[in-house]
């Protein structure tokens, strides 16, 4: 691994740590727990694990369908063992799929208008 993908391995660890870290605060603080270092730590490690094989999965599911890019269905694939998770990314795919096709609707809205204008001049 080059340098610079260390450093930014390291720069992704340590911001995921204090991601975590604000977390076990604020749960601790909504249930009067605290959380120490060590398990902080542990939670944060288990998760870039867990992140590291997701991003391996999620490459090996777009290479075997012989594309370059992650698509939508790589991560539905991979959230299929949690009912939660697929049916919240499935809830996101269907607004952001609506949303571009709003956007797309008001582009040739848009056009249209513009060419209606254009042959009136």
């Amino acid at each position: 691994m080059s340098d610079e993908n260390d450093e930014t391995r390291q720069r992704l660890k340590a911001a995921l740590h204090c991601a975590v870290g604000r977390m076990c605060q604020k749960i601790g603080e909504d249930h009067r727990r605290d959380f120490s270092r060590h398990v902080v730590a542990a939670i944060a490690e288990t998760t870039f694990g867990q992140c590291d094989i997701f991003a391996k999965d999620l490459e090996a599911f777009a290479r075997h369908a012989k594309r370059s890019t992650v698509s939508t269905e790589d991560v539905k694939l991979l959230a299929r063992r949690s009912t939660v998770l697929f049916n919240y990314i499935q809830h996101k795919s269907e607004e952001l799929n609506q949303e571009q096709r709003e956007k797309r609707k008001g582009a040739v809205r848009k056009r249209s208008r513009d060419t209606e204008e254009e042959s009136r001049e």
